[in-house]
């Protein structure tokens, strides 16, 4: 059996005692980056092997662990925060489990993308996920225009270092369009910061991004609640 298993996006007490148990019982954990993982590991009591298994090696690993849980191995699969296969290491992985009929379950657990989308308060009825934005401008703008005149809400993970450049993109061509940056969800300076892409992009002008970010893009005709006026 080869087990998916999400890790928290920031706060360590959101690792479900299910997952805790599964990392317990397995004779083998993939991570990401065994220095990111192992205090981790280290604070659940987990002691097992670990090999990473990140996008530069997985599809060199993947036929090894494959012959090994034929052999009878149980492995886990963790990346450094949030659910593998998620603009994370796991999919090739988990391909392989359903090309070689190898048994896997994917337990539930921390997702950043829906914890920022509920967060936003944007609509969540039907959404889109578009991964890490293209560090290429022209990529990311035709992306941003297409998220804009969108009819759901679209969500994005961004650098910190580049979300400027995203805020200044989407201003120039739909400075109105509302929307939202998540950032350091779960852990202790989580902020959400809402308004229109002009908004947004002079607020963060004069305050530098930090921390991991979500960036999400309401559906073209949302509406923002008026804002409460100052007494």
């Amino acid at each position: 059996m080869i087990y998916f298993v999400p890790t928290p996006i920031g706060n360590r007490d959101d690792m479900t005692l299910r997952a805790i148990d599964t990392l317990k019982n397995v004779d083998l954990i993939t991570c990401e980056d065994t220095r990111h993982s192992r205090p981790l590991l280290e604070h659940y009591d987990v002691s097992k092997p670990l090999i990473a298994l990140h996008d530069h090696n997985e599809a060199k690993k993947t036929p090894d662990l494959i012959e090994q849980a034929k052999n009878g191995s149980n492995i886990a699969v963790i990346t450094d925060a949030g659910m593998p296969a998620v603009s994370d290491p796991g999919y090739r992985l988990l391909r392989a489990c359903i090309e070689n009929d190898i048994e896997y379950t994917v337990l539930p657990g921390p997702s950043a993308v829906l914890t920022a989308l509920v967060g936003s308060g944007f609509p969540v009825h039907a959404f889109f996920y578009g991964g890490f934005l293209s560090v290429k401008k022209g990529k990311r703008g035709k992306t941003l225009t297409t998220a804009a005149e969108s009819q759901n809400t679209s969500i994005f993970f961004e650098s910190p270092h580049r979300i400027l450049s995203t805020l200044e993109i989407l201003s120039t061509s739909h400075p109105d369009q509302q929307v939202c940056i998540a950032r350091e969800l779960s852990k202790k300076f989580e902020t959400y910061h809402r308004g229109t892409a002009k908004e947004l992009f002079d607020h963060f002008s004069l305050h530098k991004a930090k921390g991991e970010i979500v960036f999400l893009v309401a559906p073209q005709d949302f509406k923002s609640p008026p804002k409460p006026s100052q007494p």
